[in-house]
């Protein structure tokens, strides 16, 4: 057994009730507490001796903090520090934090549990994009993306997730562009000297839709504080996720995981997609994994994808995340 799945199934078995006022996230769960060779020899004539194979790329699991405990849950009335001790107890060994939280409670929640955190998510980028007509909007979302950047330092993390901008039948597809240029150029000094970087997301924005694109929206800025936050999940109902990976390479900063369902899609909408639960979908983990063993350098796997509204359904989601890893 190797260390990870040693860490992981203690942490199962044992971990949560070494945290204290556990009682209470047991209670509101409803889950009970108790509970290589070498080669030798000779070969035949004209026979090489096989290649090692190279060894396998070790990953560690976290969760995007909007995915635990949603409105209604059994978790969602949880404080920070209480959800954290769920997180940690599944087996996760991060957390993505959302930006604009408590610092303090964030931080405290960290070194409390262990958790580490993986990125920050910029929580203020729908309400104020950078591809907003409007100049005081933009300013006060870099103003806010400053403020996700000094969490990330705080929280001892190196990058904060973005979403650019959106299109819309008033914001043009070149406007959009132009505008979040312009507002990410002037981020990037504050970025260089906090050491923490810019990671752009692929969402249903409207924008950047394909990898050539993205790409060439990264390298504009010629600089190594800006490059991509890959979803998986988001990318299936236009794209091979596989091919995204390899165009991207070093570009992606980040791994969003998440699944999709193409032909629960096609009969009873787009959003439906999203309903399966992960692993189930229709993507081709295997082809995934494969590439970022090729060029993604990060060793951060995070998911988003819906489940985590109890401590079971944390545990199950951190399963699948394990069985994606191994596929």
């Amino acid at each position: 057994m190797d260390r990870r799945h040693f860490l992981k199934n203690g942490l199962l078995a044992l971990g949560a009730l070494s945290f204290p006022g556990s009682e209470r996230l047991w209670a509101l769960t409803g889950v009970d507490a108790s509970s290589g060779a070498t080669f030798s020899g000779t070969l035949p004539a004209g026979e090489e001796k096989p290649a090692p194979e190279a060894p396998s790329r070790t990953f560690r699991s976290s969760i995007m903090w909007g995915m635990v405990g949603s409105k209604g849950s059994p978790l969602a009335s949880c404080s920070v520090l209480e959800k954290c001790r769920a997180i940690r107890a599944a087996g996760f060994e991060g957390v993505e934090p959302y930006s604009h939280m408590d610092r303090n409670e964030v931080l405290d929640a960290l070194q409390q549990t262990g958790l580490v955190a993986s990125g920050v998510c910029n929580a203020k980028h729908w309400e104020m994009p950078f591809s907003s007509p409007e100049a005081r909007v933009r300013q006060e979302g870099i103003e806010a993306l400053v403020r996700a950047l000094e969490d990330a330092k705080a929280y001892g993390t190196d990058t904060v997730l973005l979403v650019p901008g959106v299109v819309t039948e008033e914001v043009s597809y070149d406007q959009c562009w132009e505008r979040s240029t312009a507002c990410i150029r002037e981020v990037l000094p504050e970025a260089r000297r906090l050491g923490v970087k810019i990671a752009i997301e692929n969402v249903w924005n409207r924008f950047l839709m394909s990898p050539l694109e993205a790409a060439r929206y990264i390298d504009q800025f010629d600089s190594p504080m800006i490059g991509f936050y890959f979803d998986v999940g988001n990318i299936l109902a236009f794209g091979w996720p596989a091919q995204w990976i390899d165009i991207l390479g070093e570009r992606i900063l980040r791994i969003h995981i998440k699944d999709y369902s193409l032909s629960r899609a096609n009969t009873q909408g787009p959003g439906a997609g999203f309903n399966v639960p992960l692993g189930e979908g229709e993507n081709d983990w295997p082809a995934i994994m494969e590439a970022l063993r090729r060029h993604y350098r990060s060793d951060w796997l995070t998911i988003e994808h819906a489940g985590g509204d109890t401590l079971e359904g944390l545990q199950q989601l951190e399963q699948a995340l394990d069985r994606i890893i191994h596929a």
